[in-house]
């Protein structure tokens, strides 16, 4: 199937962040049942990310302030040239940074080793100065977009953040700007406090929430920008399992991106994939594309 220029064998996709430090880590999810695989958020610098904790598991989801560790595009240039080489399924490169120039420095660096696409993470609500800094200004984001969408031959995505009073504006920045696809959402900014100590219980204080607790949150935005946008819209945001994708599309999503379950089993895209051919052989529906919006059309 074909969502936004990219070619996925199924339309389950690995999240940014997930498994995806390393070539042989995204190219094992690669085998693993993935539709596609999109690496770990790769900036202009190497960044070492926030002090421990930066990840704590919660009844209903985790929250987690990792801050956009990574090495820089210099150095995992090599490492997605062997996810790509290794997978037989569409590798995107998620990539950050302060500014437009500072995106463009990355993609041009990045798109040596034949990514894709791009996904531009202006979303991760915890790390100062970059992600959701960035993408709570439709303005900064449509120039980011457009920068990227100028230097680059492959397909653009852009991941939204929740933490915004108008998803639907931002978005239409991105795909005013050129983007070939909206994935939404990112973590929901939240914190946790050890009440026997006072303290918050991560290193950065406050973090982003993902898994269970955000879905509902999720399904909305997809909703609302399906309904306002003329490009596809990657969902993502507490999907563990294949009812959970089948919400997600038909709010509005063309595909969707699985992480925080990653957590629980490596098998999961695989057993989402096949629990969505399951439900539409049994539905008697031929093809995803079939339910895509189909909420929007019984309203």
């Amino acid at each position: 199937m074909k969502v936004a220029g990219v070619n996925l064998k199924n339309p389950v996709i690995l999240a940014s962040g997930i498994m995806g430090t390393t070539g042989a880590s995204l190219s094992r999810m690669a085998q693993s049942g993935a539709g596609g695989i999109v690496t770990k958020s790769i900036g202009p610098r190497p960044k070492k990310g926030h002090k421990n904790p930066s990840m704590v598991k919660l009844d209903f989801g985790y929250l987690n302030a990792m801050g956009l560790p990574n090495p820089s595009y210099s150095e995992f240039s090599e490492e997605l040239r062997i996810a790509v080489e290794k997978s037989d399924v569409p590798v995107i490169a998620s990539i950050f940074g302060g500014n437009a120039e500072e995106f463009v420095e990355v993609a041009e660096g990045l798109m040596g080793e034949s990514p894709a696409a791009f996904e531009l993470n202006v979303s991760c609500p915890h790390a100062e100065g970059y992600g959701a800094s960035i993408g709570v200004d439709s303005c900064l984001v449509e120039a980011i977009t457009a920068a990227v969408c100028h230097v680059v031959d492959v397909p653009v995505w852009v991941k939204l953040t929740p933490n915004v009073t108008d998803i639907v504006s931002v978005g239409q920045a991105a795909v005013d700007a050129g983007a070939s696809a909206i994935v939404a959402i990112n973590t929901v900014r939240g914190m946790a406090i050890d009440i026997y100590s006072g303290y918050p219980v991560l290193g950065n204080r406050f973090g982003g929430l993902s898994g269970d607790a955000i879905r509902p949150i999720a399904v909305k935005c997809v909703y609302d920008l399906y309904a306002a946008l003329d490009v596809p819209i990657i969902g993502v945001g507490g999907i563990s399992k294949w009812e959970d994708a089948i919400e997600m599309i038909m709010a509005g999503a063309s595909a969707v991106e699985v992480g925080s379950a990653v957590y629980e089993s490596i098998n999961v895209l695989g057993d989402i994939a096949r629990g969505i051919d399951t439900f539409l052989e049994d539905a008697g529906y031929s093809s995803v594309e079939e339910i895509v919006g189909l909420t929007h059309r019984r309203i």
